[in-house]
């Protein structure tokens, strides 16, 4: 509860600059600033201005860099890794100034950052500053990766059949693949499994998954160091409406096509699409 003459609990949300990575995140936000919490979110604006809703009390605080989505696809993957490194690294310390979240400050303020990025941990250390790590996907696909960082999974995959610790039996092209082909994908392969670096170092670990969805590998994980599960981290209209008028995400790194998507989809008989996503990444010819 906020007290008088004490400073508002502070927490600044990390997201990695990709759509799936900044929905989760935001979405856990919105859900702390509904308890109380006065929260920020760092989003990258680059040269173009993302289509942003006022969908919650969540503050922005904008880095201006070319970090979009576009701009990966211009560089190799190391380039953007340690472009966006080094810009965080550079800003992170003055935004944490800027909303006086300094451990003399206000001892109990929180950096919650992407867990692709666990380097941010030893900066919000460094400013005495707690540290969340947030995993934005499934806590079996984290496991896989999680395997490949210990070299309890060898890659290449040589054998048909892969056998991990809180999953069934899977085949080799079951795995991500960042595991599966990882001659495709060498740089974000290192990039994923190093998630795991401060996993044992973090004050929290949240996975955006949820017990029941897949209790094994969740228990499994829990063996490791505590975790919580949050998820589904989607708006709140289509879950537990605990966030008023929360039907969006609210920002869009790239330009919503809603009314074609559901015209299309309107013209079909029911039970006749099948949706895939291809990540933010993607370019189909």
């Amino acid at each position: 509860m906020k007290q008088e003459n004490v400073s508002p609990t502070q927490v600044l949300v990390l997201p990695f600059p990709l759509q799936g990575h900044i929905n989760p995140m935001l979405q856990f936000a919105k859900l702390l600033v509904s308890r109380g919490l006065d929260v920020s979110l760092v989003t990258f604006c680059g040269n173009k201005p993302m289509a942003v809703q006022d969908y919650s009390s969540v503050k922005l605080e904008p880095v201006f860099d070319d970090l979009g989505a576009d701009n990966i696809l211009q560089k190799s993957g190391e380039d953007y890794i340690q472009q966006v490194r080094g810009v965080v690294t550079l800003r992170l310390p003055q935004i944490m100034a800027k909303l006086g979240m300094c451990k003399s400050e206000n001892p109990a303020s929180c950096l919650v950052y992407d867990s692709v990025v666990p380097w941010a941990l030893d900066v919000a250390k460094e400013h005495g500053v707690y540290g969340a790590e947030f995993f934005t996907m499934s806590c079996a696909v984290s496991t896989v990766f999680y395997n490949v960082h210990e070299g309890l999974l060898k890659v290449p995959i040589v054998e048909p059949c892969v056998s991990m610790a809180g999953l069934p039996l899977l085949q080799a092209r079951d795995l991500p693949s960042f595991v599966y082909d990882i001659q495709t994908y060498p740089t974000f392969t290192q990039f994923l499994t190093n998630q795991f670096l401060s996993f044992k170092k973090a004050d929290w670990v949240f996975f955006n998954t949820f017990t029941s969805l897949e209790n094994e590998v969740v228990n499994w994980m829990s063996t490791l160091r505590p975790i919580k599960t949050i998820g589904p981290t989607i708006p709140s209209k289509y879950l537990d409406k605990r966030v008023e008028d929360d039907s969006d995400y609210g920002i869009h790194l790239f330009k919503p096509e809603m009314d074609i998507c559901v015209n299309w989809l309107n013209s079909k008989q029911t039970g006749s699409v099948v949706y895939v996503s291809f990540g933010s990444l993607a370019t189909l010819g």
